[in-house]
């Protein structure tokens, strides 16, 4: 389902003239199958959160190749990879990236404004994906409202919402606590058995990188690691 080859990435500091090239990822290689939970792990600076934003399609590589469900996304334009995006890719965030202004339902239903569902269609399935995460009572609140593993819960339902075949998680638990940590991470695998959801997971956690198939540690910029769970 992904397949990083030879990926390289810098980031330029300073003005024109005067810049400091710092590495960030250096040569890395990898493959995640579908279907499997891959975490990623690392101490600060180890290059995971940008690893995501180049597999996300945030920033682009300096060097190497990204492909993803079978297209090679490394080279596609902004334009060319938001639509990709939206067909391929579900994201979970630790800060839970929710709109406050928005409802539970609201926030669920705006990737299928953007896919262009009709009004009935997303309606339908905003509340079925609602009920999925236990949260079709809490659809009129907004994220204020809302406790953290609530919250967490919507931005999963956001997620799902337009069936994507790959999640990316980065720092899903890192905003809850322990309790709502252990409900959150038994659904991450109810959703990679029941549904097959391949997941790719930042995490500096000991118990979200035990829930992968295998675990890939970063060191700067490199992989050190990888073995299975």
């Amino acid at each position: 389902m992904i397949t990083i080859k030879h990926l390289s990435h810098e980031f330029v500091v300073g003005k024109k003239g005067k810049q400091t090239f710092i590495p960030v990822l250096k040569d890395i290689s990898f493959e995640v199958k579908e279907g499997e939970i891959v975490t990623i792990v690392g101490r600060s600076g180890s290059g995971k959160s940008t690893l995501l934003n180049l597999v996300s399609g945030f920033i682009h590589p300096k060097e190497g190749e990204i492909w993803i469900n079978g297209q090679k996304v490394s080279q596609m334009n902004e334009t060319k990879f938001a639509d990709f995006r939206i067909k391929n890719l579900g994201f979970i965030f630790q800060s839970f990236q929710l709109i406050p202004s928005m409802t539970a339902f609201q926030n669920v239903e705006l990737p299928l404004i953007l896919k262009g569902v009709s009004e009935a269609v997303r309606k339908k399935q905003t509340e079925e994906m609602l009920a999925k995460v236990g949260l079709l009572d809490y659809q009129d609140h907004y994220p204020g409202e809302l406790s953290g593993g609530q919250q967490q819960r919507v931005s999963i339902a956001r997620a799902l919402i337009v069936n994507p075949p790959i999640i990316l998680a980065d720092e899903p638990t890192g905003s809850l606590d322990s309790e709502t940590e252990e409900d959150l991470l038994k659904f991450i695998k109810e959703l990679n058995t029941d549904l097959g959801i391949t997941f790719l997971i930042i995490t500096h956690d000991e118990k979200v990188a035990n829930i992968g198939h295998r675990t890939i540690e970063l060191k700067d910029g490199r992989i050190i690691e990888g073995v299975l769970a």
